[in-house]
């Protein structure tokens, strides 16, 4: 899970962009969930949450260190601040 702070200079147009590179990054080999939203309330800003599942370990390995990945925190590192948290559920 990521939530994006958005730089409050920052316009629609950026934001817009932001998104769609955040939902076409869910299309990586797997992933088994991927949801990406602005925040409803925007009382402190926008913020954009992304929230992603994978098959393993190994597919989390693979996505992370994709140039896609790199690319989009390259955009996201351009307007925004970020806190992630990463966790391994066990298999129940």
């Amino acid at each position: 899970m990521v939530l994006f702070r958005v730089r409050d200079d920052v316009g629609a147009a950026s934001i817009a962009a932001a998104v769609t590179t955040l939902h076409d990054l869910g299309r990586h080999v797997g992933v088994v969930s991927w949801a990406v939203e602005r925040s409803l309330d925007e009382r402190k800003g926008v913020i954009i949450a992304q929230d992603g599942t994978f098959a393993d370990a190994e597919a989390f390995r693979e996505w992370r260190s994709s140039d896609a990945h790199r690319e989009a925190a390259d955009q996201m590192a351009r307007i925004s601040d970020w806190w992630v948290a990463d966790w391994e559920q066990p298999a129940t």
